[in-house]
């Protein structure tokens, strides 16, 4: 029997010194085990071979029970801890992760937020149009406060032209799509919300398909057909709407929600612009930080208006002026006779 014994050892360790896997070298044992219990039933008794591996079969039919009980004791207790053992990398269903709840720590903090106000932002949904400049900051910091799912629409490509002031973007993804240039950004940001990015140029049946998807919209287009569609499709659908522009050193910024109580973009812009008397940033030029303040600011909106802190700019309509660094908030309200939310719609 010591002779078997040692065999098994010598197994054992070469496995171990060649780094053999812990089922290759158990296989390895157990051949020998089999070989030598088929040894005791194939050989008579007193037989020198018996005699030298212990002498009778049963006693090795005793080891290799004893053994099996011993291993599959083993192998049970190992899937019990690992059932029990807590899984970091995934967290149950709508619960936040311990690396979530450091990141958020100082929106928990702040009495208007807290933590029921990070869960309604985890379980929010919202839409931004356009990944420029309005939309660069205003994309970046909705993620960063833990916006769940973030959406953003936009069919244009990126430009040396935009990274002047479109932070979201890169010199080294110059000609890649807006949208995936921002989900680039954003994925490194915050890995722990979802991001659906959309390469479209956003018709109204597009739009009405997305807006059905989403809690809350983000208008930072820079053209008025755009914005005057994106109006009407969000009062239909009974979505607020949170709609921002901006022209060389000045920007403005209103939550429109009709169904809220509050107007809508067409009750304050009856009438567009005649053409050429609100030149784009390509035309007239921006400031570079203008952007990120306006953009900043929506985002900010999208925070209260989410989790219900303080007072947002439903109907009214904040207008700040960078080049003299004053700020401005007027009332607006609905006009019953708005072909979009009023009687005569």
């Amino acid at each position: 029997m010591i002779l078997v014994l040692s065999l098994a050892a010598t197994l054992w360790g070469v496995g171990a010194v060649m780094k053999a896997p812990v089922r290759l070298r158990l296989g390895m044992i157990l051949a020998l085990w089999l070989g030598v219990v088929g040894l005791h039933l194939a050989l008579p008794d007193g037989h020198p071979l018996r005699l030298a591996t212990g002498g009778e079969a049963r006693v090795w039919l005793a080891f290799g029970v004893v053994a099996a009980l011993i291993l599959g004791y083993r192998a049970l207790v190992g899937r019990l801890r690992a059932k029990a053992a807590p899984q970091e990398s995934a967290a149950p269903s709508g619960a936040f992760r311990q690396a979530e709840l450091d990141r958020y720590a100082r929106h928990i903090m702040l009495r208007e937020i807290g933590g029921p106000g990070q869960r309604k932002l985890k379980d929010s949904k919202v839409l931004v149009i356009g990944a420029g400049g309005l939309g660069s900051p205003a994309l970046m910091y909705l993620a960063g406060a833990g916006v769940g799912t973030l959406g953003f629409v936009d069919d244009d490509e990126v430009d040396g032209s935009n990274l002047q002031r479109q932070i979201i973007h890169a010199d080294a993804r110059i000609g890649m799509p807006k949208v995936f240039s921002a989900e680039v950004a954003l994925r490194g940001l915050n890995p722990f919300i979802e991001l659906r990015p959309y390469k479209r140029r956003l018709d109204e049946a597009t739009a009405r398909a997305l807006f059905a998807e989403y809690d809350l919209i983000l208008d930072g287009t820079d053209n008025f057909d755009t914005r005057y569609m994106v109006n009407r499709v969000a009062v239909e659908l009974g979505k607020p709407l949170i709609s921002a522009a901006i022209t060389q050193w000045e920007g403005q910024v209103s939550l429109f929600h009709p169904a809220g109580g509050a107007p809508c973009y067409e009750c304050v812009f009856p009438v567009r612009p005649a053409p050429g008397m609100v030149p784009t940033c390509a035309e007239a030029g921006v400031a570079a930080p203008l952007p990120g303040v306006i953009g900043s600011i929506m985002a900010m909106e999208a925070v209260k208006h989410v989790t219900g802190a303080g007072e947002t700019l439903k109907g009214r309509l904040m207008i700040h002026d960078a080049l003299f660094a004053e700020t401005r908030v007027i009332g607006v309200k609905r006009r019953g006779d708005c072909p979009v939310c009023g009687a005569s719609a």
